[in-house]
């Protein structure tokens, strides 16, 4: 547009020129010319500026192009998210209404199981007023067939060792006060069923026994047990379990005893369940059948209609009762025994040596009357009531005044009648004559428990730990040697606190353990 305003300006002085000396007719021309020469510039122009106007907007419309395309395809994912969120949504709220019904339907099934569970609270309630109301009956019967003399009852002794121990003591000592109050006592020896086991109490199967090791031990039992109850005729009698128990007939007592127990219930008992991680076997699983079916046995040929037996028994007795109740449609009763425990709620009859027998081979009675002669304190009047049977009202007597010197003589009269009962008053004369004289300075060592030893090991002297090792008075070296350290023995009346010290014994020595036990050494 510039040049052609410029090439004008030329033309229009060249007119001007030419007019001035050819005249207006070539002007005309040249004019004409002009004009087509400026519309020729101009109408470049417009062209060339529309041109450049329709490029750039052609470059902001593909831009828009590309931008809506990208807006579109951003819609179109929109879109396609909506459409899945609403379908979740929709899912879900079919899933709420389906919750919503179950829910229903839960708190119908809970207010029906809640209207149960008040009726069955009801119905357990009321059963346990008549099991209170039974049971109170049934203690009330107890006592007036006990207190007149009605009762027959018994208790078993698996002959598991060859000799009793302190732990019979309990049921020993029952026995024979039930006995003297009228009623008659049965003595079960478990020949049968001791040829099994009681698994009650036990983490391990019991040792299997040989038929001979165990009329042996029913033997032996037989002759301790004759110093508590007074077997003479109608006052008591003694049967062994292995006259009915050894000849059943497996499938007649499947038939007449397997339905009258539940596997299921039996195993709910402790005697059983402790034993379920360890193993149980059928062998011990039939344990609770034998003992039921020797009370059943016992109700039908001797009337009895009571068993003790210590709280370990409880399902094995429960069992015997249960049975009596199916096969015979009557009652039949299950007491449990104290457990003779110390005031730490420990069980008493051990000591260092192992269990306190009554058989004097096993446990000496010097032995005996030093165990009773040295229980503690707290122990002595539980002890003097519970297996002695001095009047109460002298043992309430010393209970009063039970102080210093009063506790002692206590101790000497509990140790006293028990080992007479046991051992007969000759032997408990003895030991009691010989604890006196000991601890008064006396020296008579003639009832003193006593270890010989061959003169070959005694040469050169013998260490003191293995003195006391081959008396017995410490089970091992290590706890040998914590007592001589703390001053706790005595050899002859001299303190001996070296571990390494050599005793030398000509023909015998005194050894004090403590303040109370003593033991004779002798040369062999």
């Amino acid at each position: 547009w510039a040049d052609g305003v410029a090439i004008a300006g030329n033309v229009i002085r060249l007119i001007m020129d030419y007019n001035m000396y050819n005249g207006v007719a070539m002007a005309s021309r040249v004019l004409a010319i002009l004009v087509l020469v400026i519309v020729t510039c101009i109408s470049l122009s417009v062209t060339k500026l529309l041109k450049q106007f329709f490029a750039e907007n052609m470059n902001k419309i593909e831009k828009a192009a590309v931008i809506q395309k990208e807006n579109n395809e951003k819609m179109v994912a929109v879109a396609d998210n909506i459409t899945r969120h609403f379908g979740q949504a929709m899912d879900m709220l079919d899933e709420l209404e389906k919750s919503i019904d179950i829910n229903h339907n839960s708190m119908k099934d809970i207010a029906e199981s809640t209207e149960s569970t008040a009726e069955a609270i009801q119905r357990q309630a009321t059963m346990c007023a008549e099991i209170q109301e039974n049971t109170d009956i049934a203690e009330k019967e107890i006592s007036e067939m006990i207190n007149n003399g009605k009762a027959t009852f018994y208790i078993g002794f698996d002959p598991t060792a060859d000799s009793l121990h302190v732990g019979h003591f309990m049921a020993l000592c029952l026995m024979k006060r039930l006995q003297m109050a009228g009623n008659k006592p049965i003595v079960l020896i478990g020949g049968g069923t001791g040829m099994i086991g009681d698994p009650s109490g036990k983490s391990d199967m019991r040792k299997m026994m040989t038929q001979e090791t165990v009329q042996h031990n029913c033997d032996c039992f037989k002759k301790q047990m004759s110093r508590f109850i007074d077997f003479s005729e109608g006052k008591a009698i003694m049967v062994n379990n292995a006259d009915w128990l050894m000849n059943l007939n497996y499938i007649e007592l499947l038939r007449e005893v397997g339905a009258c127990f539940s596997v299921n219930k039996m195993l709910t008992f402790e005697c059983y369940k402790q034993r379920m991680e360890r193993g149980l076997t059928f062998l011990e699983f039939n344990y609770m059948i034998m003992q039921s079916y020797d009370f059943y046995m016992l109700f039908q040929k001797y009337g009895c209609n009571m068993q003790f037996g210590g709280d370990d028994q409880w399902a094995n007795m429960l069992g015997g009762t249960e049975l009596i109740r199916k096969k015979l449609a009557k009652d039949a009763h299950a007491m449990t025994i104290t457990l003779l425990t110390n005031s730490e709620g420990k069980k008493m009859g051990k000591t260092e040596k192992g269990a306190v027998w009554l058989d004097p081979e096993k446990t000496s009675p010097y032995d005996f009357f030093q165990y009773w002669r040295n229980v503690g304190d707290n122990d002595v009047i539980k002890c003097l009531k519970l297996l002695t049977f001095l009047p109460i009202e002298q043992i309430e007597e010393m209970e009063r005044t039970m102080t210093g010197a009063e506790l002692n003589k206590a101790k000497e009269l509990l140790a006293y009648e028990l080992t007479s009962l046991i051992h007969g008053k000759e032997e408990a004369d003895k030991c009691l004559e010989a604890a006196k004289k000991l601890f008064g300075g006396a020296g008579n060592t003639d009832d003193m428990p006593t270890t010989e030893i061959p003169a070959a090991e005694l040469e050169g002297g013998i260490n003191i730990l293995d003195l006391l090792v081959k008396t017995a008075l410490c089970p091992s070296k290590s706890e040998a040697r914590r007592l001589v350290q703390q001053g706790g023995v005595s050899v002859d009346d001299v303190k001996v606190t070296d571990p390494n010290a050599a005793v030398e014994i000509a023909e015998s020595v005194i050894i004090k353990k403590g303040k109370k036990v003593y033991h004779k050494v002798a040369r062999a």
